[in-house]
């Protein structure tokens, strides 16, 4: 059953009034747990819908941050329910600071730590709940979240380093088709009126411009319906096909190398953490899998785990996989052959994480000339559709 946040009112032992959130399979569970916490409870009712939507979102940072938290407090032997209570105190993020009540609460009831995040999977993740389960079933809980927190940290300077790539080019569009579309829609039409209404044949350019500029102003509702309806088809393809959607951009180089890049070091980091933690290697297969959060990939990696399971090496698996490089390939084979496959893992995933840098800041090189060629273009376009009209019209005065 899904766990429903509820927010509560209640009184500690001294008498002073508390408020917070917990999350509980039902109204009865929700009750025990600030029962059990010490508190005696005067209001409990689950969080409505709408303050849920409001909620702020749980990034990798603070994960990775909480994730460091931990593995300190493990390691000074500090009681977790304590330790975890005093992190939720510290957290800035509501929508964490509860979580991490929740979990501090079940963890002074005597539940196991991996236990406490079930019900969070969502806002952990499938493989960072699933690592901590194994990390506690084999005893390395320490050294297992210090992978994981340094996999997350990997994982949150990728994701930074693409956002930055794409902010520039993504601020430049954005600011020439609002700069265009006003000229084309407010001032094109009114130089094509004035110059019609002296008599002035209008070249080609500017009558398709002046066109589209006065369709614009009669029917924009209806070219609002379109940008809506093209960005739901975007995101409806990047959902529902999302393997013939990479395919399309595999096919531009500079683009794949990224791609290709990201999806090996995420794949290699959460395999290597994963089988530090106690995982067999179907699972930790599994596991980098799901981080690697690409269709292609993972259809090879699905592939590879079924021929495992039908009695060949991992060795025998990465023959036929296109996708892995063959560097990293031939690091899987060392790691499997000298049995030191978790730390050869996590020498890919350094490698790819390097070298994916390097690349992403060629593409952003790469895309400075593209955007200063659209840019003139369009620059270009307009003006030609403006001074035109304008050299007709001196022609027709002398």
């Amino acid at each position: 059953m899904n766990a429903v946040m509820y927010e509560y009112r209640a009184l500690d032992r001294a008498g002073a009034e508390s408020r917070g959130t917990i999350a509980a399979a039902d109204r009865d569970q929700a009750y025990r747990k600030v029962a059990e916490s010490g508190l005696t409870p005067l209001v409990l009712r689950p969080v409505r819908q709408r303050a849920k939507m409001m909620q702020k979102r749980v990034g990798l940072r603070e994960i990775s941050q909480f994730t460091y938290q931990l593995q300190v407090l493990l390691e000074a032997r500090i009681p977790l329910s304590e330790g975890l209570a005093g992190l939720a105190k510290q957290e800035d993020n509501p929508t964490f600071r509860a979580i991490l009540v929740d979990i501090a609460t079940q963890v002074e009831s005597g539940s196991t730590i991996a236990k406490a995040m079930e019900a969070h999977r969502k806002v952990l993740g499938e493989v960072y709940v699933e690592t901590v389960t194994a990390a506690e079933r084999s005893g390395t809980m320490s050294r297992t979240l210090e992978h994981l927190c340094e996999a997350l940290e990997r994982m949150e300077s990728s994701r930074r380093q693409v956002k930055g790539a794409l902010l520039y080019p993504i601020c430049v569009s954005v600011v020439l088709v609002l700069a265009s579309g006003f000229l084309i829609t407010f001032t094109i039409p009114k130089f094509a009126t004035m110059f019609a209404s002296r008599g002035v044949e209008l070249p080609l350019l500017t009558r398709v411009l002046a066109g589209l500029g006065n369709s614009i102003g009669a029917y924009w509702w209806l070219y609002l319906v379109g940008i809506i309806g093209l960005v739901w088809g975007v995101r409806f393809m990047s959902t529902r096909r999302l393997k013939a959607l990479e395919s399309i951009f595999h096919r531009v180089p500079a683009i794949r190398a990224v791609m290709v890049g990201l999806a090996v070091s995420r794949f290699s980091r959460v395999f290597s953490v994963s089988l530090s933690a106690g995982l067999g290697l179907l699972e930790a297969l599994e596991m980098g899998r799901r981080a690697a959060s690409r269709q292609m990939l993972s259809d090879e990696i699905e592939k590879m785990s079924n021929e495992i399971r039908a009695g060949r090496q991992l060795s025998e698996g990465l023959v036929d996989a296109t996708y892995i490089p063959s560097f990293a390939k031939r690091m899987f084979v060392a790691g499997e052959q000298s049995g030191e496959l978790c730390r050869m893992s996590a020498i890919v995933a350094k490698h790819y994480e390097r070298e994916t840098a390097h690349k992403i800041k060629t593409l952003t090189t790469i895309m400075e000339p593209v955007l200063v060629v659209a840019i003139t273009s369009i620059v270009l376009i307009v003006a030609l559709a403006i001074f035109l009209p304008m050299w007709n019209m001196v022609q027709l005065m002398g």
